[in-house]
Order: structure tokens, then C-alpha cells, then sequence
């Protein structure tokens, strides 16, 4: 018994003292020495970078890229551990002859720890193996975003910077999303200088890709349109949108000029701006019809009230209110006719009998003065004034347009609304169905009798007001044009025009809003929205009318309340078309249609233009020979 206690008695100072010399260790590791351990790791340690490699893509609702990642490299040094043999940045620049010796001679110059030559850049595989196989040079394969459609849609899409951080657009709203979880990659020097490459087990994965709303096609044919009217009158910039009133998406948006996403460094930052939701400006005459909203719903006027417009001109404490064309002396206009003929003293008239407070209830159901809630930063709430009443010269104003701003966004959804039976829905970026639309995702904001009778009213504003060039054959095309005054935002007051339009066609498959905007054409040149502005819309309209073919269903004559009001498209059926061996006639088919009947002969087909083939070359009835290919060249169809 007495030699176990004493064993036991043994283990325990022994156990006491191997504890407490530990104890001593860690002491001496974490307090005494903690300075110079610290200072020693540090030394080994040179190079931790957080990046996310696996970036989600973006893509318009048809599936097409618009943001992507493409591989590229780093290249790297450590100018102090080649203790100054260059010989190796020699050769470096003979494998990579953009990065010449002087080009890395100047980046390294007085530098002496982590040292990049190059980021991101594009190498063949045998450039990289020749690099890795340097001293005192090291190479890091990188994820580079890649915007393959350059400067289409790059407003809304956006950038990221050096290290795929979202910068702009949906790029930065969705940066979450987007670039998933990260990788840590450390960098450690051994015992003879080398660094080491160590990596994190979580190599970037979760990023989600994201598909909106947008629609690749219909975007191009928009920029275009756009572009060109700015270039043939000289202005300054503009905006357009396309937004389908019954889900809310935005189916087409931009403004010119625009960017090269691949470049941002290359254009100014105004440029890389989605001004369409950022900038507010003041809207005119597009704003008369939300008056006359607001006057049917407080069953203050009705379609057909008649008002007196003194000739064209009013006075206004002091100041006269004219309209748009100073030539026109308007004397009594109905409520449709003050809209068709964008009559100022006529709405002006409407406002003072509706009062400030009526109008403003109405302004604020439409959402003016408030952001839409859009998935894209930076919108604005434009400018819209609070307060309970205003003076009559300020009401005046604000009844057609002026004295208020409101973005592009704002508009469009406003009229959506008119369009979807009173029904406002919120707009978005992202791709959804009818189906997913529920009822509380539907705020009615002015009756369904109202919507109909506006309806009518834009309706006779195309046919026979200021907005005949917006009209499009067989279709019922609803609008209103303006001419506003454009802000001077140097020192205030007015400079220049904004000519617009916004409109939408009625009996379609889908229900649509298209609005555009020209800022300040130039002097000399034409200013009106009937005549700027109109003609963009109706390419674009036109084009999401025919590009289906569907037209059937889609297409309703002017006198749509009649029966049998269709309108049916020349067809030659395929059973007529074919002679074996032969070049068949393509001539009234569409591009799905032609593209099956050209695969059931095995020919290679071009497509050029939009709706039906009208021409084909080579004709029909030629020999088929191996590897044939017909190109053929489309046209809005006839109708009969």
C-alpha cells in the first residue's frame, strides 16, 4: 500500500510539473514573444486575396448572355527575391510581347514586395506554361467578366471592378447573389524564399445566375431607333422603355448614349447611368391624360364636357398660359379633344375645377413623387410638390406636365396601369410569368370605367391628334405625345425641348407600354413629340407585333367592334412549296416556319429583317447542290 501511494504521489508532481511547464511555454509564446513570433510569420506571410471566382451569369428571358466570365491570368512578382537578376522580366516579355521589358521595368521600379505586371489578361496555353516555368514570376488564373453584346443593355446590366464587385445596374443590386461565397487564397514563403500558394476549401460556390425581364432582340431594335433619332435631330440624349402592364416586366429599357461595359474607364460616368429610372425630368404633355384621370374619377368632367380655351391664350396671375403651338386658337373642346390636341388652356381649365388636393390624391395612386421599387439602384422619386394646396399659376402648370418631374420609369408605369384596366402593378427587372401574378400583387388605382374611357380618349389622340405618326396599319395604337420645356440645370429656366411619346396598342395577345423621349434637339430642327419622338415608338411597337407571327390573335382592325374583325395574313401552304431537288418558295413564311422547311431539305438559311419573307436569294426552283444556302430577307407581312 505504502509503495502505490507513493507512485501515485510521484505521478502527480510529475503531471504538475509537465502542466506548468506548458503553462511557461505558452506564457513565453503568447506574451513574452508574441512581438517576435509575430513579426517572423509576417515575413513568411506576404499575400492573402479574397476573390470570387464563380461569379453567377446574366441573361435576357430568352436565355441569351449578357454577363459572363472568361478565363484569364494574373501575372505577379516579388522584385526583392530576384536580388537584382532581371533577366527573368527578359523573358517574361518575350512570352508576353504587350508586357515589354521598359512596360515592367517601370511598374516594378522601387517596389520591392508583391508586385502585379499584368491583370487579367488573356494567354494561350502554352504562354502559361512557359511563364510558370520562370523564377521569381508567378501566374494566377482569374475569372474576367465578359459582356459579349458590348454596349446593348449595358446600362441596366451594369459592371464590376478589378476583383468582380458590382460596380453598377444589376451587377451591383444583385452583388450578393451574384458572386456567391469567396475563395481565400494565401501566399506563404518556404525555407529557400518560394512562395507557396495555399487555397480555401470553399472555392466560390453558391453564386446564383440571374434571368430578367429584358429581352435581347426587342433591346437592339429600341437602341437603334433611338440612336438614330437623336443623330437625325441633333439632340442631346434620350430614353426609352417597353414594359408589359400585366406582369410588370420591363421588357426593354436603355438610353443613348450608352457604354461598353467590357470599357467603363473609357466613357464618361454620365454614360454608365441608367437615366431612364436615375434622372427626373419634367414629362409635359404626357402628364394631361393622369389630369384627366383624375377629373373622371372625382366625376368632375366626362369624356364629352366642353370647355371654352380663350382662343389659346389664358391669364394666369399675371402670366399667360399659351399652348404648345402658339397658332392654335382652340375655342370649345370637349374633355377628348383637349387630350387629342394637347390643348394647355384646356386642361388648365380641368385642373381649376378639380382643385390641387383632388389632383394630387390621384398623382399619388399613380405613384409620382415615389420610387416604383424597381431591382435597380439609384432610382429616383423625381420632384413633386407636398404640400396641401398650390397657387393657380402652379396648378396650372403641374396639370400639363411642368413644374413637376418625373423619371422615365414613373411614366411607364403610370400608363401600364391606364392600360391594365386601373390595375398598377410594380415594375421589374426580373423574368416572371402571368401565373405567378397574384391578386394583391394588383393595386387598383382608378376604375375600370376611367381606364376605358382614357383608352378611348389616346386612342383618338393617334387617330386624328398629335400623334398620326405613331399609327401602325391593321393595329389600334393608343398615345400621347408632349413637347416639354427643357430644365437649364446650369443656372435655371428653360433651354431647349424634350419631345416624347408613350403609347401602347389595344387587342393584343400582350399588353404593352412603349415610352420615349428625346432631350433638346437641336435649334433649327424639329421639336415635337408627334414628330421626334412618335416614329421611335412605332418601330418599336411594330417590331413586337410582327416578330411573332402570331398575328392572328394579335392583329385588330380600327373598326374592332364589329364582327369578324380579323385580320388574316398571305400564306402558301408547305405541300405547294416543295419540288424535289429544288430551291423551294419560301415567300410569306416566318422564321420558324422557313427554318423547318429549310432543315427538312437540309439547306443552310440567312435571315435578314423582321416578320415574313418577301425575297429569297437564290429564287426558288434552282438545283439543290451540297451545302446550299438561301438567304432570305423579311418584311412586315400584308394583310388583306
Amino acid at each position: 500500500m505504502e509503495n502505490n501511494s507513493t507512485k501515485i504521489k510521484i505521478s502527480f508532481f510529475i503531471f504538475v510539473g509537465l502542466f506548468t511547464a506548458i503553462l511557461i511555454k505558452a506564457f513565453m509564446l503568447q506574451v513574452v514573444d508574441k512581438e517576435h513570433l509575430l513579426t517572423k510569420a509576417k515575413k513568411q506571410f506576404f499575400r492573402e486575396r479574397t476573390t470570387y471566382p464563380k461569379r453567377g451569369s446574366i441573361y435576357d428571358r430568352n436565355g441569351n448572355p449578357l454577363a459572363i466570365n472568361v478565363q484569364t491570368y494574373s501575372i505577379f512578382t516579388i522584385p526583392k527575391n530576384l536580388k537584382g537578376d532581371y533577366s527573368t522580366y527578359r523573358e517574361v516579355s518575350k512570352i508576353v510581347p504587350d508586357l515589354t521589358y521598359n512596360k515592367i521595368m517601370s511598374i516594378i521600379k522601387k517596389r520591392k514586395k508583391f508586385t502585379f505586371l499584368a491583370r487579367k489578361i488573356e494567354l494561350t496555353n502554352e504562354q502559361v506554361e512557359k511563364l510558370k516555368d520562370l523564377k521569381g514570376v508567378h501566374i494566377e488564373a482569374v475569372a474576367k467578366r465578359f459582356y459579349p453584346n458590348h454596349e446593348l443593355v449595358a446600362q441596366t446590366v451594369g459592371f464590376v471592378g478589378i476583383d468582380n464587385g458590382g460596380l453598377s445596374g444589376i451587377e451591383y443590386a444583385f452583388d450578393e447573389q451574384l458572386k456567391g461565397k469567396p475563395k481565400i487564397t494565401k501566399y506563404v514563403i518556404d525555407r529557400k524564399g518560394r512562395p507557396i500558394k495555399f487555397e480555401s476549401t470553399q472555392a466560390g460556390s453558391g453564386a446564383k445566375d440571374i434571368i430578367l425581364s429584358i429581352d435581347k432582340d426587342l433591346q437592339s431594335i429600341g437602341e437603334k431607333a433611338l440612336k438614330d433619332a437623336i443623330e437625325e435631330y441633333g439632340a442631346l440624349k434620350g430614353g426609352f422603355g417597353v414594359m408589359n402592364s400585366e406582369t410588370g416586366e420591363i421588357l426593354a429599357m436603355g438610353n443613348y448614349p450608352t457604354f461598353d461595359p467590357n470599357y467603363p474607364h473609357k466613357s464618361p460616368s454620365k454614360n454608365q447611368k441608367l437615366s431612364f429610372i436615375t434622372d427626373p425630368f419634367e414629362p409635359g404633355s404626357t402628364f394631361k391624360s393622369l389630369t384627366i384621370a383624375s377629373a373622371l374619377e372625382h366625376k368632375i368632367a366626362r369624356p364629352d364636357t366642353n370647355y371654352y380655351c380663350e382662343q389659346g391664350k389664358l391669364k394666369v396671375e399675371g402670366h399667360i398660359i399659351s399652348e404648345a403651338e402658339s397658332k392654335k386658337k382652340y375655342e370649345w373642346l370637349s374633355v377628348t379633344d383637349i387630350l387629342s390636341h394637347s390643348s394647355n388652356v384646356g386642361t388648365t381649365k380641368i385642373a381649376f375645377d378639380l382643385t390641387y388636393p383632388k389632383l394630387k390624391e390621384t398623382l399619388k395612386k399613380f405613384r409620382i413623387g415615389e420610387k416604383t421599387g424597381i431591382e435597380i439602384s439609384g432610382e429616383s422619386r423625381g420632384i413633386f410638390n407636398e404640400e396641401e394646396n398650390v397657387s393657380p399659376l402652379s396648378l396650372s402648370n403641374i396639370s400639363f406636365g411642368q413644374g413637376v418631374a418625373t423619371t422615365g420609369i414613373q411614366m411607364l408605369s403610370a400608363y401600364s396601369a391606364i392600360l391594365n384596366e386601373g390595375n398598377y402593378i410594380k415594375p421589374t427587372i426580373l423574368k416572371r410569368d402571368k401565373s405567378e401574378i397574384k391578386e394583391e400583387d394588383k393595386e387598383r388605382i382608378i376604375e375600370f370605367q376611367t381606364s376605358r374611357e382614357l383608352k378611348k380618349m389616346l386612342v383618338e389622340a393617334v387617330e386624328n391628334g398629335t400623334g398620326t405618326n405613331a399609327r401602325i396599319p391593321y393595329f389600334t395604337i393608343g398615345g400621347k405625345t408632349s413637347t416639354a420645356q427643357k430644365s437649364d440645370s446650369n443656372g435655371g429656366g428653360y433651354t431647349g425641348y424634350t419631345p416624347g411619346f408613350i403609347g401602347f396598342p389595344l387587342g393584343t395577345k400582350d399588353k404593352f407600354v412603349v415610352y420615349v423621349y428625346v432631350h433638346r434637339p437641336e435649334k433649327g430642327k424639329a421639336y415635337y413629340g408627334g414628330v421626334v419622338a412618335a416614329p421611335v415608338f412605332k418601330k418599336i411597337a411594330q417590331y413586337i407585333l410582327y416578330k411573332d407571327r402570331n398575328l392572328g390573335n394579335l392583329a385588330v382592325k380600327k373598326n374592332f367592334d364589329k364582327k369578324n374583325n380579323f385580320d388574316t395574313v398571305k400564306v402558301k401552304h408547305s405541300s405547294t412549296r416543295i419540288i424535289k431537288g429544288h430551291i423551294p418558295d419560301f415567300k410569306g413564311l416566318d422564321k420558324r416556319s422557313a427554318s423547318q422547311l429549310a432543315k427538312k431539305l437540309n439547306l443552310t438559311i440567312h435571315h435578314q429583317g423582321i416578320g415574313v419573307v418577301s425575297s429569297q436569294d437564290p429564287p426558288s426552283g434552282e438545283k439543290i447542290e451540297g451545302g446550299r444556302s438561301v438567304r432570305l430577307y423579311y418584311n412586315p407581312p400584308s394583310y388583306e
